[in-house]
């Protein structure tokens, strides 16, 4: 999920009468709920890592955020995640108008070109190192990535 779309709910939130709000897009959930204690409260959880972190503040009131991951204890564990080994900008295909590496659905085998990040005006091509089918594609194209961000979801054969 992009973070200008949660900035953008978070500010729907505090002008409007809702006191909570909650949205899911495939394993992420975001919960957003007015505290009325002044204070702001930010928690994200992830099956990784969970890891609350809270400040207050008398001089305004924010919304509490929430980002969970839903963490299925029952993950396959034939599906593994690409993850992006650079910060710098995804791109999903050679060119603008080029068709992209890979889309959801596609065969793959080890060696196959997923995507290139682009660091430094060094296009670095990202290279799958399993077989298998792409099962999900994380990050939109021309965007932001930071080092071991998730870029693909691959379920190995």
């Amino acid at each position: 999920m992009d973070i200008n779309l949660l900035k953008q709910l978070i500010k729907m939130v505090e002008k409007s009468e809702i006191t909570e709000f909650s949205v899911q897009e495939g394993d992420l959930k975001v919960k957003i709920s007015k505290n009325t204690n002044n204070s702001f409260v930010q928690t994200f959880s992830s099956p990784q890592q969970a890891s609350p972190v809270s400040t207050s503040s008398q001089s305004f009131s924010a919304p509490a955020l929430t980002v969970e991951v839903a963490s299925d204890k029952k993950q396959d564990a034939n599906l593994v995640e690409v993850k992006s080994p650079i910060v710098g900008t995804f791109y999903a295909a050679p060119a603008p108008d080029a068709d992209p590496y890979v889309r959801v659905g596609d065969s793959i085998s080890q060696g196959t070109v997923l995507c290139i990040v682009e660091a430094m005006k060094l296009m670095n091509e990202i290279e799958s190192e399993y077989n298998g089918v792409i099962e999900k594609i994380l990050v939109e194209n021309a965007t932001p990535v930071e080092y071991n961000q998730p870029l693909f979801l691959i379920r190995k054969s």
